[in-house]
């Protein structure tokens, strides 16, 4: 492992492997895939602090075991929105997004039974990390467009800028490294 940085998420240590994004940009990689006992303890605390809703949304893929174990510790549903058009998805919602962690415009898509689902509900918009904010922004307008009203975003990190939102709830701040 090359260079880390050190810091405490939902009462645990970890150590978070940096990885530059540009010449004059290095970012501390938070990856839940793997680390259990970080997801079960995440979301643990972030629902003591999101206010009442009737489904979690998501977006592929990093996130998803978070809101799968926040759906699982509330009893509530979650849904996934896609990165990709899949057969069962019949009359997607569309929407591009661009990403810090990305070099190219993402798509997501969230297929008519999703779309059932979040209509006329409660939305918890639940993420791994909010840095640019243009991942969020894109989810946002897919409960729009579903018919659903978003309740709150969160997040376990609020990376860089993002520590100073009013519009998202989170853990613990990230910051970003300039060289």
């Amino acid at each position: 492992m090359g260079k880390t940085y050190k810091m405490q998420i939902a009462g645990l240590t970890r150590e978070l492997e940096m990885f530059p994004v540009s010449d004059t940009l290095d970012i501390a990689a938070f990856i839940l895939f793997g680390d259990t006992e970080i997801t079960v303890a995440a979301a643990t605390e972030l629902l003591k602090k999101v206010p009442e809703f009737d489904i979690i949304l998501t977006p592929e893929a990093k996130s998803i075991p978070l809101a799968y174990e926040m759906s699982r510790q509330s009893g509530k549903p979650y849904v996934v929105a896609r990165k990709g058009v899949k057969v069962y998805m019949g009359n997607p919602l569309h929407v591009s997004v661009r990403s810090i962690t990305t070099n190219k415009v993402q798509d997501l898509y969230l297929g008519d039974g999703e779309v059932a689902k979040i209509k006329g509900k409660r939305v918890l918009i639940v993420d791994d990390v909010i840095s640019t904010g243009e991942s969020l922004i894109a989810v946002r307008k897919l409960v729009n467009e579903a018919g659903g009203n978003e309740v709150a975003a969160c997040a376990v990190l609020a990376e860089g800028d993002a520590k100073d939102r009013d519009d998202i709830i989170f853990l613990e701040p990230l910051p970003l490294f300039f060289k």
